[in-house]
């Protein structure tokens, strides 16, 4: 998937305009407005219209770079049943190594939410490879866990003194981690 950060960072780098990429665009059979407009889009990280594969390697021709060097691939666990505070812990470890050394540090690491966060690194690892990306240069960009709420079907209470009672809540989170080569 295209990354608008690294897009804005080669366009800067190579000084090249947002009218010069949409007439690459054009050619794929785009008009030029709209290529114009799906350009600026994609800089801001705004994915509308959503960029194919063909048009993440027409964006790399034009820059001169390869496919890899503008793109990022990313997975997630959604309404994972553990809080997000603990969570956060593991994707602290990971963030930012290379994508061998986080699994063995997943693999080695005893909390409970290591082996769900080691399913979503695979997953992200499985989508690069499968858009032909070098398995072995890839890098954690970003590893993040977000509050999700209370667990559905989770409404307990624990019963206290003089008729009292306290809610018991059991949180969940939203685990993403992205992945590129590096």
């Amino acid at each position: 998937m295209l990354s608008g950060k690294k897009l804005t960072d080669v366009c800067k780098e190579r000084a090249i305009s947002d009218g010069q990429l949409a007439e690459h665009l054009a050619h794929g059979g785009m008009s030029k407005e709209d290529a114009l407009s799906a350009v600026r889009n994609w800089k801001k990280c705004l994915y509308s219209p959503t960029p194919g594969k063909d048009d993440v390697q027409r964006l790399a021709t034009a820059l001169g770079v390869e496919t890899g060097a503008i793109s990022e691939w990313r997975a997630s666990y959604r309404y994972a049943p553990m809080s997000a505070r603990k969570a956060r812990l593991v994707t602290e470890l990971i963030a930012g190594r290379e994508v061998q050394d986080a699994l063995d540090l997943l693999t080695f690491t005893h909390k409970r939410a290591a082996p769900a966060i080691k399913k979503v690194l695979q997953n992200a690892i499985a989508n690069a490879d499968e858009q032909e990306a070098d398995v072995d240069a890839l890098i954690v960009a970003e590893a993040r866990v977000d509050q999700a709420g209370r667990r559905i079907g989770t409404k307990q209470w624990f019963p206290k003194d003089r008729g009292r009672a306290h809610p018991i809540r059991k949180e969940a989170s939203h685990i993403h981690i992205t992945v590129s080569e590096g």
